[in-house]
C-alpha cells in the first residue's frame, strides 16, 4: 500500500473534504484527489461517496480511517523521535476523565504534568459517558469500573470504596426505622446494606435530597440534612476531624479507576509518560492516597 496515498486519504477524511484538507495543509487539491483515487483503485474499494456538495466516507473508508489514523501518527512520532535522537513526549494528548476525579484531583495532575512535559499539549474533557476513543480522537480515557472491552487495554491506578456517613448529631436509626437520605441521581435502593465492626446491617432511607453531583451530596450531608453514600476518599478529612461519622462500608462497593487506551503494541511516548505520572502520584493506588491528594498533601513535583 502506498503510504503517501494513505496519508493523503487520512488528511481528506480528517478535514472532511479535499478543499478543506488542501487549505489546512497547503497541499494542492488536485494532488490529494489523484492520490485518493489511486488508493481506491489499488484497494478496489470506494472510500468516499462523492456528491455535488458533500463528501462522505463509505463504510469501508471509515474502517480504513479508524485503523490507520493512529498508526500514521505513531509513524510520524517515531520518525521525529529518531531524528531528535530520543523519544521525547511531545504533541497533543487528549484525555477523557470522570466528573468526580476531574473536580477533585485532575487540575493538580494536569498542572504537574504540564510543568514536567512542556512539549505536550494536554487537553482533558470531563464526562462520565463511555466515549468512542477512536472516533472522538482520545488518546487515553479514565473510567470507573469499566466494562470489559477487547479493543482497549490499561491499568487500574486508584481504588476507593463507598461508605455511609452522617453528622454526629443525626441519630442512627433502628432497624425498623428510616433516616433522611441525600442521594445522587434518580431512583436508587431504599435500603443500604453496610458492613460494620459488628457485622452486616441494613439502613433504611427516606430520600430528602436528590442531587446530580457527589460533591453536592457531600456538601449537603455536612449540614446535617441526612445521611449519604460517598467515596471514603471524599470524606476522609471530615471523618478524621469528627465532623462526620462513619456508619459502615457499603457491601460490594469497591471502586477502581482505570486508565485505558487502544490495544496496540506501539504506545506513544506522551501516553506512556502520563501513565507513569499517575503511578508517581498514586504509587499504591489506595483511597488514603487519593484523600491526601485531594487535601493538598499528596505527591508534588
Amino acid at each position: 500500500m502506498d503510504l503517501l496515498a494513505l496519508a493523503d486519504f487520512n488528511l481528506v477524511a480528517r478535514h472532511g473534504g479535499f478543499g478543506k484538507a488542501a487549505r489546512a495543509t497547503g497541499r494542492p487539491k488536485a494532488t490529494l484527489s489523484r492520490r485518493v483515487t489511486e488508493l481506491e483503485a489499488a484497494l478496489q474499494l470506494r472510500l468516499f461517496e462523492r456528491g455535488t456538495r458533500i463528501l462522505k466516507l463509505t463504510e469501508e473508508g471509515l474502517a480504513l480511517y479508524e485503523r490507520t489514523a493512529v498508526l500514521l501518527t505513531e509513524l510520524d512520532e517515531t520518525a521525529a523521535a529518531i531524528a531528535s535522537g530520543a523519544e521525547k513526549p511531545r504533541g497533543r494528548l487528549r484525555i477523557s476523565a470522570p466528573l468526580l476525579l476531574s473536580q477533585t484531583a485532575m487540575g493538580r495532575i494536569a498542572a504537574g504534568f504540564a510543568l514536567k512535559y512542556p512539549d505536550v499539549r494536554l487537553e482533558i474533557t470531563t464526562e462520565d459517558r463511555a466515549v468512542d476513543m477512536i472516533e472522538e480522537g482520545y488518546d487515553l480515557v479514565i473510567r470507573v469500573n469499566p466494562a470489559p472491552d477487547e479493543s482497549l487495554v490499561g491499568r487500574a491506578f486508584l481504588h476507593d470504596r463507598l461508605v455511609v456517613v452522617a453528622r454526629p448529631d443525626l441519630a442512627r436509626p433502628a432497624s425498623s426505622q428510616s433516616v433522611p437520605g441525600v442521594v445522587r441521581g434518580g431512583a436508587g435502593p431504599e435500603t443500604w446494606n453496610v458492613m460494620t465492626s459488628k457485622g452486616s446491617a441494613k439502613i433504611r432511607i427516606d430520600p430528602v435530597l436528590v442531587l446530580s453531583s457527589l460533591i453536592m451530596v457531600r456538601d449537603a450531608v455536612r449540614t446535617g440534612v441526612g445521611a449519604a453514600r460517598l467515596p471514603i476518599s471524599l470524606v476522609a478529612q471530615d471523618l478524621a476531624d469528627g465532623t462526620l461519622q462513619h456508619w459502615g462500608d457499603i457491601e460490594g462497593s469497591e471502586i477502581a479507576l482505570w486508565a485505558l487506551y487502544p490495544s496496540r503494541r506501539l504506545l506513544s511516548a506522551r501516553v506512556s509518560a502520563f501513565l507513569d505520572f499517575l503511578k508517581q502520584a498514586f504509587p499504591k493506588g489506595t483511597p488514603e492516597e487519593l484523600a491526601a491528594y485531594i487535601g493538598g498533601e499528596g505527591w508534588t513535583l
